[in-house]
C-alpha cells in the first residue's frame, strides 16, 4: 500500500471537503498517513484527526518558522505530554528555516535543540524540516547525537553529499511532489542513489503539489505521483516501491507492530 508519511490534513484549505480527500486517499490505495502538528493551533487539530480515523497517525512538534512564539518549557511540556498518546509517531515537523524571516536564527537553534533532546529521552524519531539550511541542521543533529533516535529529512531538497550525512546518522531520505517534476534533476539524482532501505515518500497536502496537478492544492491520494516518479528514476515496478517505501515508514515510526489497515473507528 501507499504510505504518505507527512500530511496537513488538517489545514483550513481542507475545511470544506475534507472527508472527501481522506476518502479519495483511501480509493488511491493509502493505507496510512502520518499528519503533522507543529504548533499551537495545529497541534490540537492533528490530535484529533489522527483519533477520528485508524489510518491516520500523528507528529507533533514546533516548526522553525513558528520558534519565536514557542513558550519553551510550557510548550515542551505539553509536547512530551501529547508523546505518550497511542497515535504519535514521532515529533515533527522540526528543524531550522532560513528562507522565511519569521524566527530569528539563535532562537530557532534553541527550539531545535531541545525538540532533539526531548525526542532523545523518548525515544521517538524525528521529522527534519531544514529549508537553506543544510549545514546547520547537519551540525546540530550530529551536536546532539541524533542518530540515536534517527528520524525522517522531510521533503528532501539537499545534495546527495548532505543525504549522505543524514543516512549515516540514521535518517530516512523522503521525496515529495519536486521529485516528480521534469526539470528537478538533483532530487532524481538523490533518490536514485539512496539506498532503498532508507527511501520513503510523502506529500506534504497541501503544498508541494506533484506533476501533473503541480499548482493545485495537493492532497494525499497524490502521493501516487510520488511513488510513480520513484518506480520510474530506480527501475522497479510501482508494487515494489509501495512495499519498500510501507515497510520504511513503519520501521521508522516504530509501527511494525500494527497491521496495515484503512478502517475508521
Amino acid at each position: 500500500m501507499l504510505f504518505d508519511t507527512h500530511a496537513h490534513l488538517d489545514s483550513t484549505k481542507f475545511d470544506n471537503d475534507r472527508e472527501e480527500v481522506i476518502a479519495r486517499a483511501k480509493e488511491a490505495g493509502v493505507g496510512a498517513i502520518v499528519n503533522i502538528g507543529f504548533n499551537r493551533e495545529t497541534i490540537p487539530t492533528t490530535i484529533a484527526l489522527a483519533e477520528k480515523h485508524d489510518f491516520i497517525y500523528a507528529a507533533v512538534g514546533w516548526h522553525p518558522t513558528d520558534a519565536v512564539d514557542m513558550r519553551l518549557e510550557e510548550d515542551l511540556a505539553w509536547i512530551e505530554s501529547l508523546c505518550s498518546h497511542p497515535k504519535v509517531v514521532a515529533i515533527g515537523e522540526i528543524g531550522l528555516d532560513y528562507y522565511w524571516d519569521t524566527s530569528p536564527k539563535d532562537v530557532q537553534h534553541i527550539v531545535f535543540r531541545e525538540q532533539i533532546r526531548l525526542a532523545k529521552r523518548l525515544g521517538k524519531p524525528i521529522v527534519i524540516h531544514n529549508r537553506d539550511a543544510h549545514e546547520d541542521v547537519v551540525r546540530i543533529l550530529r551536536e546532539e547525537g541524533a542518530a540515536e533516535i534517527g528520524g525522517i529529512m522531510h521533503c528532501y531538497s539537499g545534495s546527495w553529499e548532505t543525504a549522505k550525512q543524514c543516512l549515516d546518522m540514521n535518517f530516512y531520505i523522503s521525496f515529495g511532489g519536486p521529485v516528480t517534476f521534469k526539470n528537478a534533476r538533483v532530487p532524481k539524482e538523490v533518490l536514485a542513489r539512496v539506498p532503498l532501505d532508507r527511501l520513503l515518500i510523502e506529500t506534504d497536502a497541501p503544498y508541494l503539489t506533484p506533476h501533473p496537478d503541480r499548482g493545485k492544492r495537493n492532497e494525499s491520494s497524490y502521493v501516487q505521483f510520488v511513488a510513480d516518479s520513484a518506480a520510474e528514476i530506480t527501475g522497479l515496478s510501482r508494487k515494489k516501491i509501495e512495499e519498500i517505501t510501507e515497510r520504511n515508514a513503519r520501521v521508522c515510526f516504530r509501527l511494525e507492530d500494527k497491521a496495515p489497515t484503512i478502517e475508521e473507528k
